[in-house]
């Protein structure tokens, strides 16, 4: 790759939580936590996770008292960084997971997980929540005949898991040109069951909402410590029958979670609005959602006003599982970015990155989310969607309010829910081995890109040892 810099606007800016921020601004602080405090819930963390199942706990019990505790402001972390795909997929060690419990359960859980997205569009249509949410599907390209091969191949799973044709569409090259044109597709996948979203407005928006029905938010309130009704805070302690953690890609910072969920990096570029030449050239004229098969794969979306977000891998992981929380983006990945941007729509070539961050997601060592809920301890967490949180955020927001609630719903049996996670591997083999890991990635795709007919081998072998 022959460039050194990214081609960027005068008005670009490096970090600053993220470019969902950037029309609004970043919100100002709501008040710590201003003492010790008795609840029926403890939220930990002040993401989707938590403003979900404050939302769907006040629904059905408005008199229960909760408390969400935040470090920094709602919405810091990856709720208000990703991509903003409503996305029902389940990531592919979930649904063979799923399987073990019997293929019915697995299909239950897909179920739910298409359910999920007209949920979250059904609560913001209701609330007043303007996120920008088009439910325009998601397209699943394939660019060389490895990745085709994979497309293809992941069809007669997916059917299994109870998507029908409704619910999965093949494309040929024709056909995805009448949708978008991507230089050097070869095939795709549409699935209407995604939609586009501002990831900041939906945080912002359920925060507000949550509020008025009585839940309190306390930002600026870091927890140190989780024990069985307990969550302690340097501005006090928290009391209360259920402390839920739902700190995702933080939880390694909370003493004794080092090595529970890895706190894996993913890095974005949002660029400039497009010149209408260029967009017309393009011709994605629709709200789509738009990955790849690459093994180091991709993600985009065309914003509201005209822009393309597409984010990757950069450095995926650091070391000690530490966490550069002002979300700045290194100059390599920013070009890497840029770069395949240009390859997968040459009319952008000329246009600047306007923002570029970075933030992390929760990583469980199966690659497998988790719902759970002690009731002798009052302990509970949900989280490790590796990538998928905006849905399953919501699924695990009704799954909890059930399981805080003891009712025995359809919910409280799918296999996600009380599974056991073993931790990483200490340092530096977590390091070490996460790097190899995704060099490798990146070398199969050099690979594939030259002209593999199948998967490499080194993307293969990599599956099999990280158990992706």
């Amino acid at each position: 790759m022959r460039d050194t810099a990214p081609l960027t606007s005068p008005t670009f800016v490096n970090g600053d939580v993220s470019f969902w921020y950037r029309e609004d601004g970043i919100p100002a602080r709501r008040p710590a936590l201003p003492g010790d405090m008795d609840v029926d819930v403890a939220l930990v963390g002040g993401g989707y996770t938590s403003l979900w199942t404050a939302y769907y706990l006040k629904k059905a019990a408005p008199d229960l008292r909760i408390a969400i505790l935040e470090k920094e402001f709602v919405g810091f972390g990856a709720s208000g960084r990703n991509g903003g795909w409503l996305s029902a997929e389940l990531p592919g060690q979930m649904r063979r997971f799923a399987k073990t419990h019997g293929q019915d359960l697995a299909v239950a859980m897909q179920r739910e997980m298409f359910s999920s997205v007209d949920e979250v569009i059904r609560v913001a249509t209701e609330e007043s929540i303007d996120a920008a949410i088009e439910k325009d599907g998601v397209l699943h390209v394939a660019t060389n005949p490895a990745q085709e091969q994979r497309l293809h191949g992941r069809l007669a799973s997916l059917r299994a898991d109870g998507w029908g044709e409704q619910d999965l569409v093949e494309l040929n090259q024709q056909q995805l040109a009448e949708r978008v044109n991507i230089a050097g597709a070869r095939s795709a996948q549409w699935s209407p069951h995604c939609a586009r979203i501002q990831p900041a407005h939906l945080v912002r928006g359920l925060a507000h909402v949550v509020e008025q029905m009585g839940v309190s938010v306390f930002e600026g309130t870091e927890v140190t410590a989780i024990r069985p009704h307990l969550a302690i805070t340097a501005h006090g302690k928290v009391r209360a029958t259920y402390v839920i953690r739902a700190l995702e890609g933080f939880t390694a910072g909370l003493p004794g979670h080092r090595r529970t969920w890895l706190p894996m990096n993913s890095s974005m570029i949002v660029t400039e609005p497009l010149p209408a030449a260029a967009w017309e050239e393009i011709g994605w004229r629709g709200a789509e959602v738009i990955g790849d098969e690459a093994n180091s794969y991709c993600y985009m979306q065309r914003t509201v006003d005209g822009r393309i977000a597409i984010g990757g891998r950069g450095i995926p992981y650091m070391f000690g599982s530490n966490i550069d929380q002002r979300g700045e983006t290194r100059a390599l990945t920013q070009v890497q970015l840029q770069h395949i941007l240009r390859q997968l729509f040459p009319s952008a070539a000329g246009v600047a990155i306007d923002h570029t961050w970075s933030g992390v997601l929760g990583v469980p060592r199966d690659w497998c989310a988790t719902v759970q809920l002690d009731q002798g301890s009052g302990l509970g967490w949900a989280g490790g969607y590796v990538g998928h949180g905006v849905t399953s955020t919501n699924l695990a927001g009704r799954t909890l309010r059930d399981l805080v609630l003891r009712e025995q719903t359809d919910l409280t049996q799918l296999p996600w829910v009380g599974r056991t996670v073993r931790g990483w591997e200490p340092e530096p083999l977590r390091w070490l081995g996460v790097r190899s890991l995704y060099l490798a990635y990146r070398a199969a795709d050099r690979h594939e890109n030259a002209g593999a007919a199948r998967t490499s081998i080194l993307a293969r072998a990599a599956n099999v040892i990280s158990g992706r």
